[in-house]
């Protein structure tokens, strides 16, 4: 068996079970005591201790390991997240084949992201495609990262925890794919990514502390149920378009 930690195996999925096992005691029995246990074993449980919950130190320790985009996926995959048994898929991020130097981090996965086990699907994947286009950009062009990965029960808000212990897979995928500019689509992964309010900031240029250029846009969701917001939209991939053209 390889020497695997019990975090690993954690992180892996395997779970410790509670296990009858026939103990067999070294102490010599006589040839009565013998007989009896001839006819019925000695039992007795076995119980291996639980392994502790997950931690954020941990998963920080976790992300330093893959030195490459695919090791990453891979990784995400095969995470053991508190949201994982809920979810029907684990929901991958896009990865450009062909990077352009823009990449999207939006909110929460979706039902139908949840089915697909791609992000952006539905009809906000649609809306999204048609923006890409608009631009002359497209999935191969631009990776695209949902700030969770499994969709949580019902599509409720996450709770700090939850995210606290997706972000470190955020950060190390934005400092491998190392791009110009970070569009933020929609309330929870601007406060997350850009620290800031979508409303206040709608469309601005933010550096961060890297020097990437975050811009806030709302999420293709709020353009299906706000029409009239797809024309603010616009005026914004106009701008990233311009800014991706000027090194």
């Amino acid at each position: 068996m390889q020497n695997y930690t019990l975090r690993d195996l954690y992180m892996a999925g395997v779970q410790w079970e509670l296990s009858e096992d026939t103990v067999k005691p070294d102490v010599k029995k006589t040839p009565i005591q013998q007989n009896l246990l001839a006819t019925k074993a000695e039992s007795k449980p076995i119980i291996i201790p639980a392994c502790a919950p997950i931690t954020l130190d941990t998963v920080k320790s976790m992300v330093e390991r893959p030195t490459d985009i695919d090791s990453m996926i891979r990784m995400i995959a095969e995470f053991n997240h508190p949201l994982r048994n809920g979810a029907t898929n684990v929901v991958m991020p896009n990865i450009a084949t062909k990077p352009n130097g823009l990449l999207i981090i939006t909110d929460l996965p979706s039902s139908d992201d949840d089915m697909s086990g791609k992000i952006l699907s539905g009809a906000a994947g649609e809306l999204t495609n048609k923006m890409l286009s608009a631009i002359d950009m497209s999935r191969e062009s631009v990776s695209i990262i949902p700030l969770l990965f499994w969709r949580t029960p019902g599509g409720r808000s996450p709770s700090r925890e939850e995210l606290d212990l997706s972000l470190p897979f955020i950060n190390k995928m934005i400092k491998m794919l190392s791009p110009r500019i970070i569009i933020t689509l929609g309330t929870l992964a601007t406060t997350e990514i850009a620290k800031t309010n979508l409303s206040e900031v709608h469309g601005n240029e933010i550096k961060n502390e890297k020097g990437i250029t975050i811009i806030p846009m709302y999420h293709p969701n709020y353009m299906i149920l706000k029409p009239s917001a797809k024309k603010d939209v616009w005026a914004v991939l106009q701008n990233v378009q311009k800014l991706l053209k000027n090194p």
